[in-house]
């Protein structure tokens, strides 16, 4: 037994032993960490891709979606690859963006379709209008108005003798969609970031002084503290002297469709009229109806 574990402490003890097992060690480790990278780089992955070309704007379906089969270092190497067919369905192709036919889907591809530019046009009531007001980050006071809040509209304008007309127009309007100068959603992943709209759903008659307001003078938004948001009043216009100045300087513009039946009753009598007709070696008269 003594003999044995100094036979093997001296073959261990000795330099060629531990070269050549040391060579050995290392020829298995870099064997099995080569066919390891090489069996992972070359495992196939399921993946979607798109099977016709899908235009901006366009919601996917199941039917729009493939599978192809890649190599596995495919996916690993693309952090904004979609792998998974379930984060497609459903969504929308990201505004100004076309995925051409049997491309692979990445994350900046598609968006929710709640963010699309007239999702919310769509909901609007009847009898309601979208009212577009131009901002930027300075009147939006350092991009601190955000969609859903509810602010106020004020008035900024000079009376017939140039004094200043400075007052709240309209109490508790709420803000629709906060867009950027390309009409996107700040929202959604494209948009740049920087305020340029506001887009409001407002009565058509407040939709009409709203119009005139701006061309008479400029509406500012103000933003007001959360609560106001929580439990917003009604909105309302809650300057009466405004809407006036505003109305005096605009033009009364009359019921065309009113003129119009009365032109149209005119044109039809006077048809009638010159249907009339006399007959004369009968000296009969023919009128026709």
């Amino acid at each position: 037994m003594g003999s044995g574990l100094t036979k093997l402490k001296r073959f261990i003890g000795n330099k060629n032993t531990v070269t050549i097992l040391c060579v050995v060690a290392g020829v298995v480790v870099l064997y099995v960490g080569y066919n390891y990278r090489v069996s992972s780089a070359i495992n196939p992955t399921t993946i979607p891709y798109a099977r016709n070309t899908l235009e901006a704007r366009h919601v996917i379906t199941a039917e729009d979606i493939g599978y192809m089969e890649v190599n596995s270092d495919v996916v690993t190497k693309s952090d904004n690859l979609i792998t998974n067919a379930n984060e497609l369905i459903g969504q929308e192709v990201t505004y100004g963006n076309v995925i051409q036919q049997n491309s692979l889907f990445y994350t900046g591809d598609v968006t929710d379709p709640s963010l699309s530019p007239d999702y919310v046009l769509s909901d609007i009531e009847d009898g309601y209008t979208a009212f577009s007001l131009s901002v930027d980050t300075y009147t939006t006071y350092g991009n601190a108005i955000a969609k859903g809040d509810y602010i106020d509209l004020w008035f900024n304008g000079e009376d017939d003798t140039d004094k200043i007309i400075y007052t709240n127009l309209v109490r508790s309007i709420r803000v629709l969609d906060v867009r950027d100068s390309s009409g996107v959603s700040l929202e959604h992943a494209n948009s740049t970031g920087e305020p340029a709209e506001l887009l409001f759903a407002v009565p058509d008659d407040l939709y009409a002084l709203l119009v005139k307001a701006q061309q008479v003078g400029t509406l500012e938004p103000v933003p007001r503290n959360r609560n106001y948001t929580a439990d917003p009043g009604e909105t309302e216009v809650v300057s009466d002297y405004v809407v006036q100045y505003v109305l005096s300087k605009s033009a009364t513009i009359p019921d065309e469709s009113t003129s119009s039946n009365t032109d149209t009753n005119t044109t039809m009598n006077n048809n009638a009229n010159n249907n009339t007709t006399t007959n004369n070696g009968n000296n009969n008269t023919t009128i026709i109806e």
